[in-house]
């Protein structure tokens, strides 16, 4: 039998509140002090942890079992926002652009009723609400403090405005990408514009490296393998009549397959030091593995996509090349992961718009999944 939780007007004040006063990755210094007060409030005990930003709490059952994570991430991001919502941000330049507001709520929302019904948890529950998802760095950070101890599983939402409230989707194959970010710089001889003979200029080196590196994929990975290979920000030369000592590009790279990661690498390498060599200059490479393809565990989503019907409509994944620092918690144990319907109507913005909108009416759904999959990975690990 599946459990369905009731949404109060409190929850969803709470939601508009974490929504008018977003902060970034790192910096949600009044988000983590609002959450803690939310769940002491409730009688739920938060731990001492060394994160600064991010708690983690535990709501201990009356029965024996493992300790299994539900993780919300927090942080927003750097948008101004233009959504028309009534209670829009209050913090120009940051936005929940990304729907964190409604993960913080429906995770409060699932630890509120798990604590009320501790009599049906089989071990702990262990809360996490996680800082700095968005840069990609916010999970490396927790497990590297270790503030979550050892923990048998993990389960994680996150909101899409493609699905409808109420519409739920998991999957056995691998739903967001796994994520890099590059940095190239050249090193040169810079020299006066009118005497290009002087000097080892970069800006050729860079022009053509941009385009060698367009036919990794096209030329290298199969074509039935999704993989994106994307220059998003270039610099060099600060006027117009010097030819610059360095320049560089900025860029990232999303995978699903971990050889297509490797093979990627590789190439990478070779066209950017090859190139940076035929024209006699030298070149520096830093290459962040930010996250891993997002899988849910194969023994643990196939009993959790049972349940789904139950109190919710089971939907299809729809892949994204985005990344999910929420991958990185695989070093730590299995995971479970849901995609849950936040907008669903005609000509919707998508996520990281500065007129996103995810709607009330999500909260209920994921805290649903959050509670109905806790109960059933619990019981499957215990089996």
């Amino acid at each position: 039998m599946a459990e369905h939780l009731e949404i109060s007007d409190d929850l969803i004040a709470v939601r508009h509140h974490l929504h008018q006063y977003p902060e970034l990755g790192f910096k949600e210094y009044e988000t983590t002090k609002f959450l803690r007060d939310q769940l002491t409030s409730h009688g739920i005990e938060v731990l001492e942890t060394p994160l600064e930003t991010g708690l983690v709490a535990e709501i201990k059952g009356e029965k024996p079992g493992p300790r299994v994570v539900l993780r919300a991430d927090i942080d927003g991001l750097p948008i101004h926002e233009h959504s028309g919502l009534p209670f829009s941000s209050k913090n120009p330049g940051v936005m929940h652009g990304c729907g964190h507001d409604i993960h913080m709520t429906g995770l409060l929302a699932a630890a509120f009723w798990l604590f009320e019904h501790r009599e049906r948890i089989q071990g702990t529950a262990v809360i996490l609400f996680q800082p700095a998802e968005e840069t990609g760095r916010g999970a490396r950070h927790v497990i590297e403090t270790g503030a979550l101890g050892k923990v048998d599983a993990l389960i994680g939402t996150h909101n899409t405005p493609d699905h409808k409230p109420g519409e739920i989707a998991v999957s056995w194959d691998p739903m967001m990408a796994g994520c890099v970010s590059f940095a190239v710089t050249f090193h040169a001889d810079g020299t006066h514009a009118g005497h290009p003979d002087c000097g080892t200029g970069p800006i050729e080196a860079l022009a053509s490296t941009i385009l060698s590196l367009q036919t990794i994929v096209s030329r290298n990975i199969s074509p039935l393998h999704p993989v994106v290979l994307s220059i998003t920000e270039i610099h060099g030369g600060d006027v117009w009549n010097v030819i610059p000592d360095t320049a560089g590009f900025l860029g990232t790279v999303r995978y699903f397959h971990k050889d297509d990661h490797k093979l990627v690498v590789s190439r990478f390498r070779q066209v950017v030091e090859s190139t940076a060599a035929a024209y006699d200059i030298t070149v520096d490479i830093k290459w962040d593995e930010l996250g891993a393809p997002l899988v849910s565990d194969a023994a643990l989503i196939g009993p959790v996509a049972e349940d789904l019907p139950g109190y919710a409509t089971p939907v299809s994944v729809i892949t994204s090349m985005g990344g999910e620092d929420f991958a990185d918690f695989q070093q730590l144990g299995p995971l479970v992961f849901a995609s849950v319907g936040s907008n669903g109507r005609p000509g919707h913005r998508s996520i990281h718009n500065p007129e996103f909108v995810a709607f009330d009416e999500a909260i209920k759904p994921t805290a649903e999944f959050l509670v109905n999959a806790l109960l059933r990975v619990e019981s499957e690990l215990q089996k």
